[in-house]
């Protein structure tokens, strides 16, 4: 088994003018790599807030006392820790330089997920409003576009509890349940797997992450060609809420 993993080039740079399945698809069409069946399209949800206008100018921000107070043990801008806890249910852990919290989407992660990179000077970009609908529009449109059954997920840059580092992590899709539920399977002595789930969107969104880079490498968009088990992971009806744990299961959080 291979896989093939490639960056679409030519992507401009987004505004909210920018209709980010079109530009996708004339990307594929400039390429010459057309779109085969099962091919996964993972894009960088920075993209997705940037053609929805989705900004926070943080310099018309005003810090709650709570912020400020955030700010200090944090280390972070007060305006920056407003808009943190603008985008949070809750605050979840604080330390030097990071401020844990769950997201309105129900995501547990630094800083609310706000990304201050590849946006101008004064804003910062939030997780977009519906990531999952977001990949559904883009998945019905370029499937329409090239009559092939595909999938799409968009990632953001997420860190691990008790590990250094940062890795892709999917946010939205549409096309691919995010979890592959292998119980029942056998493994190599026959053994029947009890409790083996897969999460399958975030390996491919950490995969994908490699060519995407961190920096000016832009390639916010990347096509997985040649995964296996896309028929067996197929549904169109996915969506990202299945990988989240509910706070009862959440033993750190109890």
């Amino acid at each position: 088994m291979s896989i093939e993993l490639f960056g679409l080039e030519d992507i401009p740079i987004i505004d909210g003018n920018s209709d980010i399945s079109l530009i996708i698809k004339e990307a594929i069409e400039k390429q010459g790599c057309g779109l085969h069946h099962g091919d996964i399209i993972l894009i960088a949800e920075t993209l997705i807030s940037k053609s929805e206008e989705n900004f926070i100018e943080l310099e018309e921000l005003t810090p709650s006392d709570q912020a400020i107070e955030l700010a200090e043990k944090s280390g972070k801008d007060p305006k920056l820790v407003q808009a943190i806890l603008d985008e949070s249910n809750e605050v979840v852990r604080v330390g030097p330089n990071f401020i844990i919290t769950e997201t309105k989407h129900g995501f547990v992660c630094a800083n609310a997920g706000i990304d201050e990179s590849n946006v101008g000077d004064g804003l910062a970009t939030p997780m977009p409003r519906d990531a999952d609908k977001s990949a559904a529009e883009i998945r019905e449109f370029l499937e329409g576009e090239f009559d092939e059954e595909i999938a799409v997920i968009i990632t953001d840059t997420q860190g691990r509890a008790f590990r250094f580092g940062a890795i892709g992590t999917a946010i939205g899709c549409s096309g691919i349940s995010p979890i592959w539920r292998r119980v029942g399977e056998k493994d190599l002595y026959g053994r029947e797997l009890e409790t083996t789930e897969i999460a399958t969107c975030d390996e491919l969104s950490a995969a994908a992450s490699l060519i995407m880079g961190q920096a000016d490498e832009g390639l916010p968009v990347v096509v997985v060609r040649g995964f296996d088990s896309f028929d067996t992971l197929r549904n169109v009806d996915s969506n990202i809420k299945s990988v989240l744990m509910p706070k009862t299961a959440d033993v750190f959080r109890k």
